[in-house]
């Protein structure tokens, strides 16, 4: 999984000012008007990091905080990143190299670290500062932890070297990297002149992990059980629930509709995931279909040219099977995670879901997606959701109390 004011409710809605109602729209391109919209903070870039897992993790407790009425939070990501990066080492190393290290995680990651490091603020540990910057940069970081990790794990060692306490030396050692790039974490820290420690702030805030579910669909395992997601950045072996993607598709809409936003974990990796803010499944069958007409002329294009997404064009219709043929051939992967947070329609009155990145202001939305319901069917890989968005009928199905 990989990549500025608070936008509230009303804010939101400005979205809306996309639409031309009275505009011949036939070759302007997508226009969008808001259906619904729950608050939501600003839009963050993870710059050249590999942790969009805590990105829209972070942003949709962020967003939990709003709609419990906290008020506006803005927890510090690499925080998390630190505690997640040191324990992903230790399960590699235990585990001679058969977990692999890298910045990737899941939303699990950040559910688990709040719940036994805590949380603190973004101004009390921010990205870039040990390196001059405002923005993560983690490439050195892991050319160095990478080396260290992998060094230990194919080395002929017979026994771990330890401190006089039985402390492993070489974490030490990688602990002394990440504070070098990362920036120490806080034992306490004063908040708005208060003291806290991580974990009194933690709690402060009223987060409850126990309020957090993990949903997917697929068809190799049994529905309305939980299971571990067989991706590599799913290291903690946490489960989620299975559900048809027809049920999962209804805790989208419910979710959004009675105000919960989603962390959703998806594939970006195909052509229909623009740069440009759209994400979408073309039926390429029924493009074909419009002889002599634009489309027909893309089809003859280059896949490196083909434009497919200018405009909103016919999707296809998208299965179970086909969710689980792309899960097996490796077509769909845990590429990235963001934040749904929103329900738009085009022109043509097709729905998308609004979907908050973190790739800072970038595309032609300022740091939002429309993705496709289409889109979402087919390469959601799982998402974390408050329980009591649930509609009721399903969260009976899987034995969940709301």
């Amino acid at each position: 999984m990989k990549k500025l004011v608070l936008l509230a409710a009303a804010g939101l809605i400005s979205f809306s000012s996309f639409a031309q109602d009275d505009k011949d729209t036939k070759d302007e391109g997508f226009v969008f008007t808001t259906v619904k919209a729950n608050p939501i903070t600003s839009v963050k870039n993870q710059n050249r990091a590999g942790t969009c897992w805590c990105y829209s993790s972070m942003g949709f407790l962020e967003s939990e905080l709003l709609r419990m009425g906290k008020g506006t939070y803005d927890l510090s990501e690499m925080y998390i990143v630190e505690k997640t990066y040191m324990d992903r080492a230790d399960a590699a190393v235990r585990m001679h190299g058969d977990v692999s290290f890298s910045q990737g995680g899941s939303f699990y990651d950040v559910i688990y670290g709040m719940s036994h490091f805590g949380l603190v603020p973004e101004e009390v540990l921010r990205p870039g500062v040990m390196y001059g910057d405002s923005l993560s940069d983690h490439s050195e970081l892991s050319v160095l932890t990478d080396a260290m990790i992998n060094g230990i794990n194919k080395s002929k060692l017979r026994k771990l070297q330890t401190d006089k306490d039985g402390n492993a030396l070489w974490k030490k050692a990688v602990e002394a990297v990440h504070e070098t790039y990362l920036g120490k974490a806080p034992e306490s820290f004063t908040y708005k002149g208060k003291t806290y420690t991580p974990k009194s702030f933690y709690e402060s805030t009223g987060l409850n992990p126990n309020d957090y579910i993990s949903l997917t669909s697929f068809t190799h395992h049994p529905f309305y059980e939980p299971f571990v997601i067989e991706v590599q950045d799913n290291w903690r072996w946490a489960k989620s629930y299975n559900l048809p993607i027809d049920e999962l598709m209804e805790v989208f809409d419910n979710a959004i509709n009675n105000g919960y936003t989603i962390a959703w974990g998806a594939d970006v990796s195909e052509q229909g995931f623009t740069r440009d803010g759209v994400a979408v499944v073309p039926d390429t069958k029924k493009m074909a279909e419009a002889a002599g007409t634009d489309m027909a002329h893309w089809l003859k294009l280059p896949a490196e040219k083909r434009q497919v997404t200018t405009k909103p064009g016919p999707e296809k219709w998208v299965s179970q099977q086909d969710r689980q043929t792309a899960y097996d051939n490796w077509e769909t992967t845990d590429d990235h995670g963001m934040q749904i947070y929103g329900i738009a329609k085009d022109q043509n009155g097709t729905e998308y879901y609004m979907v908050k990145n973190s790739w800072g202001d970038s595309g032609k939305y300022n740091g939002t997606w429309y993705a496709s319901k289409a889109f979402v069917r087919y390469k959601t890989m799982n998402i974390l959701v408050n329980k009591k968005a649930l509609p009721a009928e399903i969260a009976k199905k899987l034995g969940v109390q709301l």
